[in-house]
C-alpha cells in the first residue's frame, strides 16, 4: 500500500484550488460582460450618456437629474452628524448610530454591551 506524502497532496489540491479560482475568474467575468452588456443597450435606448451613468454610480441614491445633485451636495455637505459611538478596543472606529452598524458595534450590541461605547458618558 503506497502512501502519498503530504507535500504531494497539498501540491495536488493546490492545483486544483487555482484551477478553480480561474474557473471562477472566468465565470464572473462572463457575467460581468453580459451586465455591462445589457446597460450599454439600455443606456443607448434610453440616450443617457456615459457620464450620468458615472454620475449616478457615484451618488449614493441612485440616478438624479443635475440640479438633484447639486441640492442633495450641498445638503449632505453642510450637515455631519457626530458620531454617538466609539469602538472602546479601537478609538479611530466610531458610529453616528445612524444606517448599517460597523461590525465592532454589531459585537457589542450582541453582547449587550453597546451603550459601553456611548460617547460622552461615563463607566
Amino acid at each position: 500500500m503506497s502512501h502519498t506524502s503530504v507535500a504531494v497532496q497539498l501540491e495536488k489540491l493546490r492545483k486544483k484550488r487555482k484551477a478553480l479560482e480561474k474557473k471562477e475568474k472566468a465565470l464572473l467575468n462572463r457575467a460581468s460582460d453580459r451586465a455591462l452588456a445589457k446597460i450599454v443597450h439600455i443606456a443607448r435606448e434610453a440616450g443617457v450618456s456615459a457620464t450620468a451613468i458615472v454620475t449616478a454610480l457615484n451618488s449614493a441614491g441612485g440616478p438624479q437629474s443635475s440640479a438633484q445633485l447639486a441640492i442633495s451636495n450641498t445638503a449632505t455637505a453642510s450637515r455631519k452628524i457626530a458620531p454617538k459611538y466609539r469602538n472602546p478596543e479601537d478609538a479611530t472606529q466610531t458610529w453616528t448610530g445612524r444606517g448599517r452598524p460597523p461590525l465592532w458595534a454589531l459585537a457589542l450590541r450582541e453582547a449587550g454591551r453597546l451603550d459601553e461605547a456611548l460617547i460622552g458618558t461615563s463607566h
